[in-house]
């Protein structure tokens, strides 16, 4: 721990660690997803005051407990939605929110699609998750479109250059390079590119809009004999983007933690559409509380 007592690194891998408490309301919000949750709640829980531990939850994971509670109960609502043949009604409970109405608007808006719309099969096929409990990429042939599709610059966009490392023990992976407006993204990047087989290497992603961004990496790695899939996953500090320019960046690939925020967005939209891109509002944060 530092002398606050709040938040140390590891020296030798520059892993947060994170308090006790954190780590603990993280659990519970996994656990509990499905029940009233207010930040109260979960402050009580570990012990500290309501404003200690909403600044030491931010520190430790970079957004807020009632965003990262958000980010937990979509992720849930988007895998039901694609793996079980419940009602939106049925789903809404099981995610813990109790008007169908205020879900499905809320869901629209921070996703770009309703929960019907969701449940499209090409919304499946172009799935991005990762989670601590489920990670998956698309398809080898989606991810070299996917290059492909940003291969070629536009007058009106900028560009991110920079670095993309592997984890250590990694050579290869498939990796998607996302360009997002949320730390913690609910729909689509707004430039991205793909890139299979992929070892350390440089980067460039073009066609990214005005505006400021989150650049999240994503890869999957084979694994040697007897042993399976691997992911790992890298984030940078955000970016800002004026016109035609340049913002460079820095990816570091890592395993998922336990602690890091699920996230599942899909590229059907980017993908399936011949359109340019552009820069979607920012997602209004919803509730901690059901």
């Amino acid at each position: 721990m530092n002398r606050r007592g709040e938040l140390a690194n590891d020296s030798n891998q520059g892993v947060p660690i994170m308090q006790p408490a954190v780590r603990q309301a993280i659990a519970a919000m996994h656990e509990r997803y499905f029940e009233p949750i207010t930040l109260n709640d979960l402050a009580s829980e570990v012990f500290v005051s309501p404003f200690h531990f909403s600044r030491i939850f931010s520190r430790a994971t970079g957004v807020t407990p009632g965003r990262y509670l958000t980010a937990v109960r979509l992720f849930e609502a988007k895998r039901l939605l694609l793996t079980t043949s419940l009602t939106v009604s049925d789903i809404v409970c099981s995610v813990g929110y109790s008007s169908v109405g205020t879900f499905t608007s809320r869901f629209t808006r921070a996703v770009g699609m309703s929960p019907t719309q969701y449940r499209d099969p090409m919304v499946s096929e172009l799935l991005v998750a990762m989670a601590p409990h489920f990670q998956r990429l698309p398809s080898l042939k989606t991810l070299r479109d996917a290059g492909q599709s940003c291969a070629v610059p536009q007058h009106n966009g900028g560009s991110v250059v920079g670095r993309l490392d592997m984890p250590p023990g990694k050579t290869t992976g498939n990796v998607l390079i996302g360009v997002f407006a949320e730390a913690i993204p609910q729909c689509g990047p707004v430039a991205f590119k793909g890139m299979a087989d992929s070892g350390s290497t440089e980067l460039i992603i073009n066609n990214v809009p005005p505006g400021r961004w989150h650049v999240i990496a994503v890869a999957e790695h084979q694994g040697g004999l007897g042993e399976g899939r691997s992911y790992s996953i890298a984030t940078a500090a955000p970016i800002a983007i004026a016109g035609d320019e340049t913002a460079a960046v820095n990816l570091r690939l890592r395993p998922v933690r336990p602690t890091d925020p699920p996230i599942a967005i899909t590229l059907a939209s980017r993908v399936t559409a011949d359109v340019n891109a552009v820069a979607l509002p920012r997602v209004q944060e919803l509730p901690a509380v059901a």
